[in-house]
């Protein structure tokens, strides 16, 4: 079983400013890091920046798909690369059956604004006390949903089509 977790921060540097933690925290094996990307939106800015984070992660990452759609959705930025029409709804559909649903959309829209930052990790083996203390230190505000091992795998499967489908 997998894990989307996303940690808010108080600032747009801070969730760029925890990866260092994130490593260290992956280095100790307190957690298993399959795939993550941060967003940073500085005030007076109408959407914030994205950064996937393929170095921490290894193979079988969800890949850009997956995170270009959910910014997509949380902040309506223009997914780039991604095809439209009938392609669009299958992913929809797979974000739900993933266990990404709009009360977690919502939440995420309400709590990262201008101003803000956050650090989205899909993990697994988490060690949840050893690695909640430290995030809790930093200031972070912690939004999570726990996606079955089915739901994992039907992501993986739909993401892995979509980039495949772009690259032909």
């Amino acid at each position: 079983m997998g894990t989307l977790s996303v940690w808010k921060f108080e600032s747009p540097q801070g969730a760029e400013n925890a990866l260092g933690l994130l490593t260290r925290l992956q280095k100790e094996q307190l957690i298993r890091i399959q795939d993550a990307a941060y967003v940073s939106w500085p005030e007076g800015r109408k959407k914030p920046k994205t950064k996937e984070l393929g170095k921490l992660t290894g193979a079988g990452a969800l890949g850009g798909s997956f995170w270009g759609f959910l910014f997509g959705l949380i902040f309506f930025i223009p997914l780039l690369g991604m095809a439209v029409g009938a392609a669009m709804g299958a992913l929809a559909g797979s974000m739900r059956h993933g266990g990404i649903d709009e009360d977690f959309i919502r939440e995420v829209q309400r709590q990262v604004t201008p101003g803000t930052s956050a650090l989205f990790v899909v993990t697994s083996e988490v060690v949840a006390d050893r690695v909640l203390e430290p995030f809790k230190e930093t200031g972070a505000t912690l939004i999570t949903t726990n996606l079955s091992a089915e739901q994992e795998t039907r992501l993986r499967e739909a993401f892995a089509e979509s980039e495949e489908t772009q690259r032909a």
